[in-house]
Parts: C-alpha cells; sequence; structure tokens
C-alpha cells in the first residue's frame, strides 16, 4: 500500500489544529480554576517548562544541530530551528542588548491563538501563550543555559506584533567549566 505525497503534512496540520484547540479548551479551564491572572500565568509557566525539558532531548535528535558557540547562535537556533519545527512558524530575531545577552523573538503569526480573537477585559493581564516561555525556558536549562523568558509584546493585548524576550543570565565566559 503506498502513502499519498500529501498525507505526512495533513496530519502535520490536523495535529496542530488539535493542539491549538487543546491549548485553549487548557487555559480556558485554569482561568475557572484561577481567580487571578498571575496564577494562571504561572500555572501555564510550569506546564510549558516541564515540557521544555522533556522536549529538548526531541529536538537534539531530530534536528540534530550543532552545539551553538553563542548566545546568538542559540537564539538564531530556537527560532529558525526549534519554531519552525514544532509550530510551523519561523520568527525574526533582534538582539536587544550590547552586550549581547538579551534577545527578542518576533513572531508576525502566533499559531497558538488562531481560534483567539481577544482576550476578555477581565483578564487583562492574562498572558495566554505564558506555556511557550516556559518551553524555552526549560529547554535552555537542559543544555545548561539559565535565561528569563518573558513576553514583552503581544497582539492579543493590541500590541503591533508578539514578541518573547529571552535573556541569558551568564556571561559566555562563565559557562566555561575548568577541570581540576
Amino acid at each position: 500500500m503506498s502513502r499519498s505525497p500529501g498525507r505526512k503534512q495533513e496530519n502535520h496540520k490536523i495535529s496542530r489544529e488539535l493542539f491549538v484547540l487543546t491549548y485553549g479548551a487548557l487555559v480556558a479551564q485554569l482561568c475557572k480554576e484561577y481567580e487571578k491572572d498571575e496564577d494562571v500565568n504561572a500555572c501555564l509557566d510550569r506546564m510549558g517548562y516541564s515540557i521544555g525539558i522533556r522536549l529538548i532531548d526531541d529536538f537534539l535528535a531530530r534536528s540534530a544541530v550543532k552545539k551553538c558557540r553563542s548566545y546568538s547562535e542559540t537564539a538564531d537556533m530556537i527560532a529558525q530551528v526549534a519554531f519552525k519545527m514544532y509550530l510551523g512558524v519561523t520568527p525574526s530575531v533582534s538582539c536587544n542588548s550590547v552586550t549581547g545577552n538579551k534577545f527578542s523573538l518576533i513572531l508576525d503569526k502566533n499559531p497558538l491563538v488562531d481560534f483567539v480573537e481577544e482576550l476578555p477585559a477581565e483578564r487583562a493581564s492574562l498572558c495566554y501563550c505564558n506555556l511557550l516561555c516556559g518551553v524555552i525556558r526549560g529547554a535552555l536549562e537542559m543544555v545548561h543555559l539559565a535565561a528569563e523568558v518573558s513576553f514583552l509584546q503581544d497582539r492579543l493585548k493590541g500590541d503591533a506584533v508578539t514578541e518573547i524576550g529571552i535573556t541569558f543570565l551568564r556571561k559566555p565566559e562563565d559557562r566555561k567549566h575548568r577541570r581540576n
């Protein structure tokens, strides 16, 4: 039995749509369980972190990427390979600091909000896609890169773009290990 060439792509699209719908239901349920947006945001971040620490193994196995030598290479790898692989989008990357440890991932299209029009007025401080921040932070931690990850701009909140900020917490020379 032969498989039609477009079938794999079709399954991928269905899986992504199912994920997006399931994610929306998850956020809605968390909003029912928690009164404060900060609690929902923290829960989404924790869930994302747990996903990220597991997802990095799949990413490294499927992408066959080499070790990144700088923070800018790491940011590019997240945008060009990881986001493309798992969400089907490629954000642009910009460096936000002279020291080279702060980057922004700018998403023209965020697939997690495909079925969301706007946040309810009473949920103005909800960070709907905070799961992504946790995923990035967890994955980076598993390759020994401590980072703070947060949303800087969000289209759901009326901003022009969706922007995720990544701040690497150690200087590159701090990552080198001395052997005794």
